[in-house]
């Protein structure tokens, strides 16, 4: 059985959370299409590192970033309306960019095969 730690389960709902609201209460333009990708939270609850990814592009994304920066006040009272935690942690946006290096990875992989299927080995 996998037992999960107290800033685990504060991060998933952040999560949740954070996505609900970036999408239906962020009014600034510059926020495309965006989505949280994972949410870590310190083990003493005072900070939250927010992965956010877009398939909009890297421009679209550090506008985003951005402005998700400049909302972070806001977004962090409406958490706390939403949560029962004694602190609401601060956030910080980050960029993720996990799927570009899949997509890059997944890349190589495709050539090597490539490769290996135009030069059968003897």
């Amino acid at each position: 059985m996998k037992t999960f730690s107290r800033s685990q389960r504060i991060g998933d709902q952040l999560q949740k959370d954070l996505s609900d609201l970036i999408r239906r209460e962020i009014k600034d333009p510059r926020v495309g299409m965006v989505t949280v990708t994972a949410v870590e939270v310190s083990h003493d609850h005072a900070h939250a590192k927010v992965y956010v990814s877009s398939l909009q592009g890297i421009e679209s994304l550090r506008k985003s970033l951005e402005a998700l920066r400049e909302g972070a006040g806001f977004l962090r009272r409406q958490l706390g309306h939403r949560l029962s935690l004694r602190t609401i942690p601060q956030l910080h946006f980050l960029e993720d960019t996990s799927l570009d290096r899949a997509a890059f990875l997944s890349g190589l992989i495709d050539e090597a095969v490539a490769s290996d299927a135009q030069h059968p080995s003897s």
